[in-house]
């Protein structure tokens, strides 16, 4: 006669969560060349409900490789990139200017003094060239 089984531990998850994501001060992105090389940059995030949103230079490399692919890994990371945990596969998606407006808005709040310095200085780059020098990025995880 078989034993009887003992109940099973939940399992623990495989990497972070979006709630720890976002509590980080830092994101590592890694986006993909057209090549398969990854490049992970360090970003500041916002939770935004069930996504992340991140703010770059519109020029940026991050901009050109997540039109040629979505597919990214993230982790939470220190300002110079070093990863504070595991990575986890997520999808970008560019936003527009509206939202990319928003996405610097609540940037501005979250990051205060530091935060209102870079927005200004994207503004004001954007009044001298008369395009859009910001792109807002929104992140989900696959649920």
């Amino acid at each position: 006669m078989a034993e009887p089984m003992e109940p099973m531990e939940p399992m623990e998850p495989t990497g972070p969560t979006l709630e720890s994501l976002a509590k980080g001060k830092y994101l590592s992105l890694t986006t993909y060349r057209r090549d398969g090389t990854a490049v992970a940059t360090p970003v500041w995030l916002v939770r935004d409900g069930d996504a992340l949103r991140v703010i770059t230079q519109a020029s940026s490399g991050k901009v050109k490789r997540i039109r040629n692919n979505s597919s990214v890994l993230i982790a939470s990371c220190d300002s110079r990139g070093r990863l504070s945990s595991g990575q986890v596969p997520a999808v970008a998606t560019l936003q527009d200017s509206a939202e990319t407006m928003r996405t610097s808005a609540m940037i501005t709040r979250r990051y205060g003094l530091l935060g209102r310095l870079l927005m200004w200085r994207s503004a004001r780059a954007a009044r001298r060239t008369g395009e859009p020098t910001a792109a807002g990025i929104s992140i989900t995880m696959p649920t």
